[in-house]
């Protein structure tokens, strides 16, 4: 479940793990200490752009922040209320870039070429007492967490949905976060029958 991989032969399909990662990281640090609204709405076309050019559909990006849509507006609506519309726009608009941005990677790189390269980076830490491969692992699964939370969270409301309990926060929050802490249990049970250890 965890790989989001969408096969193509894109040159991001084609590009190693590690540049993307590392522009990921850059780009997302850039994203935060960035605070003009013009260029995040740059960036988020940008974002978008690269969906195409990777092979992907508009449709495969909307399916990345559409389970989202509930947060976005509740941020929004906070920020319009505590902080006016230019702000609130500009924190909504700078999430939905991340999370895209960092979808486009997973949806570009196998998981297993993204621990692998991982586990290679962290070889430093190894004489630290450090296991590469087990943070290696973690990264990788972190950047994966938000794209899986979105499906789990798409899927949680389409069979509430059939409830008529769509609108209900509870019903659908709960379902998302037992479904969160046993994906969590079993990517530990992974972790443990890998051995990879501390």
């Amino acid at each position: 479940m965890l790989d989001l991989y969408f096969p193509g032969t894109s040159f991001l399909h084609r590009m190693s793990p590690g540049p993307k990662m590392l522009t990921l990281m850059v780009a997302a640090t850039l994203l935060f200490i960035n605070e003009s609204l013009v260029l995040t709405v740059g960036a988020l076309v940008i974002v978008l752009a690269l969906y195409p050019v990777a092979g992907l559909t508009m449709q495969q990006a909307w399916k990345q922040i559409r389970p989202l849509l509930w947060i976005f507006g509740l941020f929004f609506a906070l920020q319009w209320w505590f902080s006016g519309l230019t702000l609130a726009a500009y924190v909504v608009l700078r999430l939905a870039a991340l999370i895209l941005l960092a979808s486009l990677v997973t949806l570009t790189t196998r998981s297993s070429d993204m621990i692998e390269t991982m586990t290679r980076a962290l070889g430093f830490l190894r004489p630290l007492g450090v296991n590469p491969a087990k943070v290696g692992l973690a990264i990788s699964l972190a950047l994966r967490f938000i794209p899986v939370l979105a499906q789990i969270t798409q899927e949680v409301r389409e069979a509430q949905k059939a409830r008529g309990l769509e609108r209900s926060v509870i019903a659908v929050a709960m379902p998302v976060a037992i479904r969160t802490l046993k994906m969590a249990d079993d990517i530990s049970d992974a972790i443990e029958s890998r051995g990879y250890r501390s």
